[in-house]
């Protein structure tokens, strides 16, 4: 949209315009809408009125400040709806995303392999050097996926590793 790197602050109120007045897929409703209570006024409509506008200024000042407090009565009920369809795309998204989760079925006295994520700074062997480094035993299983692993001399690592990190070993 710009024409130059200097002129893109202008055009900062109008994408937040398009991101405020778009409906978002996970509460159905425009950020606008859930804010306000009402449907925004485009700057397309001030030019040429839709109906919406038509309508509203055709009925009196009375009657629109009536429906005006009707539709603020029903905002909560609006934005509990919402809310239930937030957490439905959550589940949704969830199950989407436990698909593709592999369970780890890591005990205490497994045999596992630790991935190798920091490089020696010169490794001769380049792109040929190993992904995985082990057997480790696994000592202990703490809460949230920490394990305290061993190497098969029985001496104790003094980090903890994360479940991530590990695959089972299979002699």
């Amino acid at each position: 949209m710009t024409e130059s790197c200097r002129d893109w602050p202008n055009k900062i109120p109008l994408a937040l315009w398009g991101y405020r007045t778009t409906i978002r897929t996970p509460t159905g409703m425009t950020p606008y809408f859930l804010t306000y209570g009402m449907e925004a006024v485009q700057l397309v409509e001030v030019e040429y009125p839709s109906l919406r506008i038509l309508m509203e200024s055709e009925i009196p000042e009375s009657e629109w400040a009536r429906e005006r407090f009707e539709q603020l009565t029903l905002l909560d009920e609006r934005r509990l709806n919402s809310l239930s369809t937030v957490q439905m795309y959550q589940a949704r998204l969830q199950r989407a995303f436990n698909k593709k989760v592999k369970s780890r079925n890591i005990k205490v006295g497994d045999l596992v392999l630790k991935s190798v994520r920091a490089p020696l700074p010169v490794d001769p062997r380049g792109k040929f050097k190993p992904n995985w480094a082990g057997p480790y035993l696994v000592k202990e299983i703490y809460s949230g996926g920490a394990v305290k692993l061993t190497d098969l001399d029985g001496e104790e690592f003094s980090s903890v590793t994360n479940l991530d990190q590990l695959k089972k070993y299979y002699p």
